[in-house]
């Protein structure tokens, strides 16, 4: 925990209010200024409680303290910098141990999610009857339960995409853990998009975590490791900037050069990480849009607005489509909950913030949600789904602009819970 990093804040209360722990609960300590405080205790002799550790694990890390505070504290770096100390000193109960070593010996392993998919597929029925008597046992084990999509066929990508028409620009493409098993048709819309824009799309095969659930949750050694082997696949792929379309992984892939050392860092600063709707906002359109009339409600995911900065221009794009309406989401920099593990390792602080983002959701009588975030995904689906509401289809921008580009019919073209098509031809 870096003292000087502490010492910026100035206890001012700013960000109070836009704090999910501090909305649901009022608590002092589970706001950042109060953790922050707690950081300073620890730093100054007292050693780490039991206590100081819940108040750090309550932590979303959604990062919108830091979108609010006037006087620039970089709670992300403390907060990671707290966690990976917490996983250092801290001796957690043994189911707690438990069920982080399998969480993070699974999700960050594409492998190891793949072969999930057939015993997910055939006890989607069965997870979604069981989950309410397993909340009474385990919540983490109903959350696990009620939070696995629907399991798509695989998508097997090329490894290079051209451009249509003239080439404008060489990218390579991040295909994800969560995002490409289990939302293949994302990846397989953003790949189209950008080769229907001007861009060829260079797509690594056999590509690992780029880290974000291990740096996010204080797994410092393992985020360490597989940043380097990002950097190394990409540069053998031999490009210099990209894409990435889920909102956790690009805000982790532009802290590479912060979290590594040396040699690594600057190889890290030598390729840039852009998000899928920056980078198309800054190409500018090349691609005619075709109408698509719908009416959708725009969810910022928290580590691309408020980690990432990235706000107006998801909009543009969506704007920018003939006929399709935005609606905007009132509270929209509340976290919804998901935070990565967030839902798995504090399931109760997560579902009330999903229930409050699924009722949020539900007001602005959209058509369609959509997001740029895996987690996100999820998270709002299931709470939806727990209101008994009527299934509200999840799309992610990609996957909205590819249904525009190619003139594919509403809410079935852009939905995410559509059959994903398979690569190829279709792509290029």
């Amino acid at each position: 925990m870096d003292p000087e990093l502490i010492n910026d804040c100035v206890h001012c209360g700013f960000c109070l209010p836009t704090c999910p722990t501090y909305v649901l609960w009022g608590e002092e300590m589970d706001s950042p200024r109060g953790r922050i405080h707690l950081m300073k205790q620890h730093v100054e002799g007292t050693p780490l409680t039991p206590e100081m550790a819940g108040h750090f694990d309550a932590c979303l890390g959604c990062m919108a303290c830091v979108t609010a505070c006037p006087s620039g504290v970089r709670y992300d770096r403390l907060i990671e910098q707290t966690r990976a100390e917490v996983e250092r000193t801290h001796v957690r109960e043994p189911a707690d141990r438990a069920l982080r070593a399998m969480v993070f010996q699974l999700f960050p392993y594409p492998r190891r999610l793949r072969a999930m998919r057939l015993p997910l597929r055939l006890s989607a029925g069965l997870r979604r009857r069981i989950a309410p008597r397993l909340e009474r046992v385990n919540p983490s084990m109903a959350a696990m339960a009620d939070l696995a999509p629907p399991v798509p066929a695989r998508v097997r990508l090329p490894r290079r995409v051209e451009a249509r028409g003239r080439r404008r620009a060489t990218v390579g493409m991040l295909t994800g853990c969560v995002q490409g098993e289990f939302f293949p048709q994302v990846n397989t819309a953003t790949a189209r998009v950008l080769a229907m824009e001007g861009c060829e799309v260079v797509i690594p095969p056999s590509q690992g975590c780029c880290g974000a659930l291990s740096l996010h949750s204080g797994q410092q050694g393992q985020a360490e490791r597989f940043a380097r082997r990002t950097i190394a696949t990409f540069e053998r792929a031999g490009v210099d900037t990209v894409v990435v379309n889920a909102a956790g992984c690009g805000s982790t892939m532009k802290e590479y050069a912060e979290i590594l050392q040396g040699e690594w860092a600057d190889r890290a600063r030598a390729i840039r990480t852009v998000d899928l709707a920056e980078y198309l906002v800054e190409l500018g359109p090349a691609a005619e849009r075709y109408p698509l009339p719908l009416t959708v409600a725009y969810h910022d995911a928290c580590h691309l607005a408020h980690a990432q900065g990235i706000r107006s221009q998801p909009r543009h794009l969506l704007a920018a489509i003939p006929d399709l309406e935005v609606r905007e989401i009132s509270e929209s920099a509340i976290c919804c909950g998901s935070a990565g593990t967030y839902n798995l390792f504090q399931p109760e602080a997560a579902r009330d913030l999903g229930d409050r983002k699924a009722e949020r959701v539900l007001a602005t009588g959209a058509d369609l949600l959509v997001s740029a975030n895996p987690g996100c995904t999820m998270q709002i689906t299931s709470a939806i789904r727990r209101r008994g509401a009527k299934a509200l289809p999840v799309a992610h921008i990609a996957q909205v602009l590819d249904a525009s580009l190619r003139g594919l019919p509403g809410v079935s073209g852009a939905s995410a819970n559509a059959d994903s098509e398979p690569p190829g031809e279709e792509i290029a």
